[in-house]
């Protein structure tokens, strides 16, 4: 079982959001630069996330991203549904087919597991993350390595693409 980048950098960037909820929308850019997650893969992450009603959109100068609901309100479990991302420790995808077109002998095993992680990441929210100190710390040091326009000034060059 594997979470792959897609669901990591979908609460990744989601967190991200919901750290700098205050400030308005916020750009894809900044999260990208923040982050160091490619801009075009975070554009293909929020129409997903916006598909699925965890994100609203601004447009225009001064416009970008904000969560559609408080922090607190949005579950790890559901950011990681949104962008098509399961967390299966099966290899049938508890379709039961795991040997042979059969139940393997640890089927119902793996099938448990699976359900403990998402029920796991079903009650962890967003605001839970934000309040964690280990979290501010890094937000904090982000934030002061990138001026508010999200330039990348002072920062090893990175690709974004």
């Amino acid at each position: 079982m594997r979470l792959t980048t897609k669901g990591r950098y979908a609460v990744t960037a989601m967190l991200d959001l919901a750290i700098h909820y205050d400030q308005g929308p916020i750009t894809l850019a900044d999260i990208s630069a923040r982050q160091e997650i490619s801009l075009s893969y975070l554009e293909q992450l929020f129409s997903k996330l916006r598909k699925n009603e965890l994100v609203n959109s601004a447009r225009g100068p001064g416009g970008g991203y904000r969560l559609n609901r408080p922090a607190d309100d949005v579950a790890v479990a559901e950011i990681i549904a949104a962008v098509d991302e399961t967390v299966d420790a099966t290899r049938c995808k508890h379709k039961g087919n795991c040997q042979h077109a059969e139940r393997c002998l640890t089927h119902d095993l793996w099938c448990d597991l699976s359900d403990q992680i998402f029920d796991f990441l079903a009650n962890i929210s967003l605001g839970s993350l934000v309040k964690k100190q280990a979290v501010q710390d890094v937000a904090r040091r982000q934030d002061k390595a990138l001026p508010i326009n999200g330039a990348e000034i002072g920062l090893k060059e990175h690709s974004v693409a």
